[in-house]
């Protein structure tokens, strides 16, 4: 039966679990629980050492019997590594999934829903942002809990505001259009971006009122061709052809990327994400970044979200343990140990706290409480490539913006339904 999450109640909820989760038993004999997955990612050992010195540590003693195995794998490698996995039914207890891969191993039929595994399921899932969550869905059930999150919010060169005679980041639409007027004439372009995609677009068709697909992700036609999604869609192209984003955003490698054009006061804003604030320290150290919500439209202020989720695999011989292990990864302990390493909690109820140990994420959780989820299916990747393909030829001013939608959502509407 699908679970629907309300926001009532979430705080107490989640003390609840956690008061579950404290008074169940140990297990009755000694059991190995593997864990893959891209902590060490990029040779940072930051957060594979807060896991493996300080967090697996506590929940084993917490929990005797029960050993946690780590085993890290490259981001680059872990897809490819658990596809063949999955294929020789060689996949580990539990992974730390990309969130764009939960429907795809789901439909592979490989993953337990925690919906269904898991009493306390409901507690554990009414804690998190609703945006988070979300990415677990896959026809009517959860195959997972969101373990860490992001989104996009808009990062500001003040230096760039100020030679506009502007005090404050555009707050809508309209404030960044405004913008941009005013910065004609400098050499500064009002905004850039690195391409098209779904955590490129998706921010604005929201923000402008408009829908990728229906809430039941089975079309997207008359949703992402629809008159509020079109004209967020304009609005960027407007802008384009008026010399205000580069052409960076369609492609052209030889623009100068966002995170050097705005400290260098190419670009006066841009969209990103958490992981710049330490980027910046270190190559732009005199930088101050400003962090604002993405521009308002009809549709309020709306961004993406990104992150990984912790899944439980069908492989598990060590259901009972692994799940333990999942509602530790929810728990205050390990969400602040994480967020120490910039690891942003998924639980709005420790938001504060995480902003007493690095500030800078308050702006990035409050964007939380409204990001969405890209679209949770098998496809999802696929819808990447199609939007850049459409969107090009009308930002080029080849199409219209609803030609250009028009034929993306055609192919959309297939991946859909599964046909592909």
């Amino acid at each position: 039966m699908a679970y629907h999450p309300t926001r009532r109640g979430a705080l107490l909820s989640l003390v609840a679990g956690a008061a579950l989760f404290a008074a169940l038993p140990a297990l009755a004999e000694d059991v190995t629980v593997t864990f893959w997955g891209s902590y060490g990612n990029g040779g940072n050992s930051t957060q594979q050492d807060a896991l493996n010195a300080t967090l697996i540590p506590a929940f084993e003693a917490a929990h005797p019997g029960i050993k946690i195995k780590y085993v890290d794998v490259p981001y680059d490698s872990l897809l490819q590594k658990l596809t063949t996995s999955a294929a020789g039914g060689e996949l580990p207890d539990l992974v730390r999934a990309d969130l764009g891969w939960v429907p795809q191993f789901a439909d592979l039929g490989v993953l337990v829903a925690l919906s269904d595994a898991m009493p306390d399921f409901k507690a554990l899932a009414d804690a998190t942002y609703p945006g988070t969550l979300a990415t677990n869905l896959y026809k009517g059930k959860y195959y997972g809990l969101p373990l860490d999150t992001n989104t996009r919010v808009l990062v500001v060169n003040q230096a760039a505001l100020d030679k506009a005679g502007v005090s404050a980041p555009p707050a809508t639409f309209d404030e960044l259009k405004a913008l941009s007027d005013k910065l004609k004439g400098t050499d500064i372009q009002v905004f850039a971006d690195g391409g098209l995609g779904g955590w490129n677009l998706f921010p604005w068709i929201w923000s402008g009122g408009g829908n990728v697909t229906d809430p039941e992700l089975s079309k997207a036609t008359g949703y992402l061709t629809s008159p509020e999604s079109v004209a967020a869609v304009q609005m960027l192209v407007d802008l384009y052809t008026a010399g205000q984003i580069p052409n960076l955003i369609i492609g052209n490698q030889g623009a100068v990327g966002t995170s050097d054009g705005l400290p260098a006061e190419n670009y006066a804003t841009i969209l990103d994400g958490p992981w710049m604030a330490g980027i910046w320290a270190e190559q732009y150290p005199d930088f101050t970044p400003v962090y604002a919500p993405v521009p308002a439209g009809p549709g309020g202020s709306i961004s993406v979200v990104g992150g990984e989720d912790i899944v439980l695999t069908t492989a598990s011989k060590h259901q009972e343990a692994a799940l333990e292990f999942i509602r530790f990864t929810q728990s205050e302990q390990f969400q602040i140990e994480m967020a120490r390493t910039g690891q942003m909690t998924v639980i709005p109820a420790f938001a504060d706290k995480q902003a007493e140990i690095l500030p800078f994420l308050a702006p990035f959780a409050e964007q939380l409480k409204t990001a969405k989820s890209r679209l949770a299916i098998p496809g999802s990747s696929k819808v990447d490539g199609i939007l850049n393909a459409e969107l090009v030829p009308a930002f080029e001013g080849k199409i219209s913006v609803e030609e250009a939608l028009t034929k993306a959502a055609a192919q959309i509407d297939p991946l859909l339904s599964g046909a592909l």
